[in-house]
């Protein structure tokens, strides 16, 4: 009986001393293998950098750049630059930052070859619009978005000198006033409505507030467009309504 007794003591203080060291165990500190001598830790930089490194890639390509020199351009955009030009495109943040007559001529060969692709895809599709247009609403005459135009000097019908480029704004008496001024004297005008972000029922809005004669529109004689960015980007002085008139391509204030 002592015997038994004797065993069963020594059992059950194995058993203690296990749970003890198991307890021991779960309660210790768990290291991380990045803190192991010899192991490289993983900032959270790294992890960014490798996520963003296939987007990046692909992005340069979209601009005919490399590596090097798309690195440039976000290092450019960290700086000053992306301060004062948050928006600036690639092409154009590389060439204004040329570090060479060479490098400049090699980016603007890039942003030429760029703007004409865009300009033939998007010439392509307004001749798509037009005859969807012409085959879904052959009686009403559409507004025009002037995304084809290409540059702020090519304003529609830019060739015929004697059409004036009127650009205004909604909820201006001042640009209806100058349109009804316009009409009224038979000049022929090619309409800019700014801020109205490609909705054609604003700029229809816009034309009946302001005595547009639809006949006018239907011959020809007066265009409604969207106005696309291109006051912003033509840089006139003053503000709107502001009339332009053609000079050797180009758009002058009148």
């Amino acid at each position: 009986m002592c015997r038994r007794r004797s065993g069963l003591a020594r059992l059950l203080g194995t058993l203690v001393a296990l749970a003890a060291m198991a307890a021991f165990a779960q309660s210790a500190p768990q290291k991380d293998a990045s803190t192991l001598p010899g192991a490289s830790r993983i900032e959270p930089s790294d992890l960014r950098t490798l996520r963003e490194a296939p987007l990046d890639a692909a992005q340069a390509r979209s601009f005919g750049l490399n590596a090097e020199e798309w690195g440039r351009y976000r290092e450019l955009m960290r700086g000053a630059l992306g301060i004062y030009s948050p928006n600036l495109d690639p092409l154009t943040a590389l060439g204004v930052e040329a570090r060479s007559t060479e490098e400049r001529r090699h980016i603007a060969e890039l942003q030429v070859r760029m703007e004409a692709r865009r300009a033939e895809k998007t010439l392509a599709y307004q001749r798509a619009y037009d005859e969807a247009w012409k085959r879904l609403y052959p009686s009403l005459q559409p507004v025009r978005s002037d995304a084809a135009a290409g540059s702020a000097d090519a304003a529609p019908r830019a060739a015929e000198s004697n059409r004036l480029a009127v650009f205004v704004k909604e909820q201006c008496p001042a640009c209806d006033a100058r349109v009804r001024e316009l009409q009224a004297s038979g000049a022929l005008i090619d309409i800019y409505v700014v801020g109205t972000q490609y909705n054609d029922a604003r700029i229809r809005t816009w034309a009946k507030a302001a005595a547009i004669d639809p006949a006018n529109v239907r011959a020809g004689r007066i265009t409604l467009n969207h106005d696309a960015g291109r006051w912003l980007a033509l840089g006139a002085p003053g503000g709107l309504p502001a009339v332009m008139h053609a000079v050797n391509g180009r758009w002058q204030r009148q």
